[in-house]
């Protein structure tokens, strides 16, 4: 029985946490958005971060599932189920924020039905709604082949057969969803010419590759607390290296383009909009010493070479800490991609700063409350997989 006691203390913590953002949301289904402190000047604030961290995740961890079945790399498929799953807790997650952030829940079906191809969100939206369809159909096998539904369900595992044939079609579609879907969600900024410090070519880039460095690690580090849990290693050391370089090199390109983006539109140029966007975030925020110590060091370049270092890379506490570092390093770049842009006011023109203040934001605490409940859910799914579910192959008699 004592085996048992510390994982229900964790699932009442977490029953905690779910309680706190469900208490949250009716709060924000009852009394509207009005009670936050999102304001017709900053309309995305702290669920847009948490939304945009956990798709990155998510699209990110599929990246893997697409090498294995796309470029027919036997040894990652060992992995690809895991890396599906990270994806959909990513994306469900996602979901629950946006449940929250779009005010008017109950019309999520409009874009549906009333098409706008002039609109990034709108084809961001058909993406969401498309990716999630790949996965929960990549899903299907590992929810059908576990022993707690297979037993109660004879023939359960033979449809969870039939769906994974599919994979690899749906891998490609996956693909092209996911990388369509994570460039979109940069062009939403990158194409607003009205606010310069977003306004620039880069960040659809940038948004991919640092989706797909991060969700490889976080990956990477969920196989091996399952491990650890279960008390026996389930992927072998190369496979453990190769994964940990694809995550790693992933992360140094990202860097590589970080550090241009950063030549090109702040230290070499010199547009006059952007320099003095800049000028007035350095003012009133921290966002300088958040970029260069969080996004960059803590964020990138510590878990690349955590990554990179066999030394490093053959601890598992490393690796565990290369993916809480590079967790934080999305939160961070997500959520000063958003706020510089939108703290800034439009209209502020050097000497009039007092005229044209920038506008404030703090998350109010019915938004500290839903972000907390969206990660008890997070956890909950983990824990819940990691206990009950086949994601790595061998537990499922299943080798494909």
């Amino acid at each position: 029985m004592h085996a048992f006691t510390p994982f229900r203390v964790w699932l009442a913590l977490l029953a905690v946490l779910l309680g706190i953002g469900l208490v949250s949301g009716i709060l924000v289904f009852t009394q509207g958005l009005g009670i936050t402190a999102l304001t017709n000047q900053v309309p995305w604030g702290l669920w847009i971060t948490v939304d945009l961290t956990s798709i990155a995740l998510g699209a990110g961890a599929f990246s893997l599932s697409t090498i294995a079945y796309i470029f027919h790399v036997k040894s990652f498929q060992r992995i690809a189920r895991t890396a599906v799953f990270v994806g959909l807790v990513g994306y469900t997650s996602a979901m629950l924020a946006l449940l929250m952030d779009i005010g008017r829940p109950d019309r999520f079906w409009h874009p549906i039905l009333f098409w706008n191809v002039h609109s990034v969100l709108w084809e961001i939206t058909m993406c969401v709604i498309l990716y999630s369809t790949v996965l929960m159909v990549e899903f299907g096998p590992i929810l059908l082949e576990s022993e707690v539904v297979s037993k109660r369900f004879p023939f359960a595992p033979k449809i969870g057969h039939f769906l994974h044939r599919l994979t690899p079609i749906v891998s490609v579609v996956g693909l092209g969803l996911s990388l369509l879907h994570q460039s979109s969600l940069g062009a939403t900024y990158g194409v607003l010419v009205a606010r310069p410090i977003w306004f620039k070519p880069s960040l659809p880039v940038m948004f991919i590759v640092s989706a797909v460095a991060a969700g490889g690690t976080v990956t990477l580090a969920l196989i091996i607390i399952y491990e650890n849990l279960k008390r026996v290693r389930q992927i072998d050391s190369a496979l453990r290296a190769n994964i940990a370089r694809f995550a790693g090199l992933m992360m140094m390109a990202y860097l590589y383009l970080k550090l241009w983006d950063f030549l090109a539109t702040s230290y070499y140029s010199h547009l006059p909009a952007r320099a003095e966007a800049q000028s007035l975030l350095d003012q009133i925020t921290p966002y300088g010493d958040t970029f260069w110590l969080v996004e960059v060091l803590f964020g990138a370049l510590i878990p690349a070479i955590l990554l990179l270092a066999p030394r490093f890379r053959q601890r598992d506490i490393w690796i565990i800490a290369a993916a809480a570092l590079a967790t934080l390093g999305t939160v961070v770049n997500r959520w000063n991609v958003t706020l510089s842009g939108l703290i800034l006011p439009l209209d502020w023109t050097p000497g009039s700063a007092e005229l044209f203040a920038a506008h404030g934001y703090f998350p109010s605490p019915v938004e500290w409350g839903v972000a907390v409940g969206v990660l008890g859910y997070a956890l909950l799914m983990f824990s819940l997989g990691l206990r009950f579910l086949p994601l790595l192959p061998s537990e499922s008699g299943h080798a494909h």
